[in-house]
C-alpha cells in the first residue's frame, strides 16, 4: 500500500465512530510518512544500485589488475630467463676469449723461449768465432813480434857486418 492509496481510502460512517477529521489527519500524516519512507527507500535503492555498479566496476578493475599483474610476472620471468641465458652466453664467450688469449700468451712465451735459446746459441757461436779471431790475431801478433825480432837480429848482424874494422 502506498501513500496515494492511504489518502484515497474511504471508511464507512457509523454513529458514534471515530472523528473523521482526526482519522483523515492521521491518515494524511501516515501517508506523508510513507511517502518519505518510499522516497528514502527509492534513494537507498538507487544508492544500492550505484554501489552494486561500483562494486562490479571494482571487481572488473581487480580482474584487470590481476591479469596485468600475472602478465607482468610472466614477462618478468621471461626477462629473467632471457637475462640468465644472455649472462651464460656472455660468460661462455668470455671464457672462450680468455682461453684464446691464454693460448696466444703461451704461444708467445714459447716463441720468446725459442728466440732466447736461438740468441744464446748465436752468442755462443759468436764467442767461439771471436775467440778464434782474437787467438788468430794474437798468433799473428806473436808471429809479427817474432819476425820483428828476427829482423832486428838481422839488422844487428848487418850492422856488425857493415861496421868497418871489426
Amino acid at each position: 500500500m502506498d501513500a496515494d492509496q492511504i489518502r484515497a481510502k474511504l471508511f464507512g460512517r457509523r454513529f458514534r465512530g471515530y472523528d473523521p477529521t482526526q482519522v483523515n489527519a492521521f491518515m494524511e500524516q501516515a501517508a506523508e510518512r510513507i511517502s518519505e519512507l518510499q522516497a528514502q527507500s527509492e534513494g537507498f535503492q538507487r544508492e544500492m544500485d550505484r554501489l552494486k555498479q561500483d562494486l562490479k566496476d571494482y571487481r572488473d578493475r581487480e580482474q584487470s589488475l590481476e591479469s596485468a599483474l600475472n602478465q607482468t610476472r610472466q614477462v618478468s620471468q621471461e626477462i629473467k630467463t632471457h637475462a640468465e641465458r644472455e649472462a651464460q652466453l656472455l660468460v661462455a664467450e668470455a671464457e672462450l676469449q680468455a682461453e684464446k688469449i691464454l693460448g696466444q700468451a703461451h704461444n708467445r712465451l714459447a716463441q720468446i723461449h725459442d728466440d732466447i735459446s736461438e740468441l744464446k746459441r748465436q752468442r755462443a757461436q759468436f764467442e767461439v768465432r771471436l775467440r778464434a779471431l782474437v787467438e788468430a790475431h794474437l798468433k799473428l801478433m806473436d808471429l809479427e813480434r817474432d819476425r820483428d825480432r828476427e829482423l832486428s837480429e838481422l839488422e844487428d848482424k848487418i850492422k856488425i857486418l857493415r861496421t868497418p874494422g871489426s
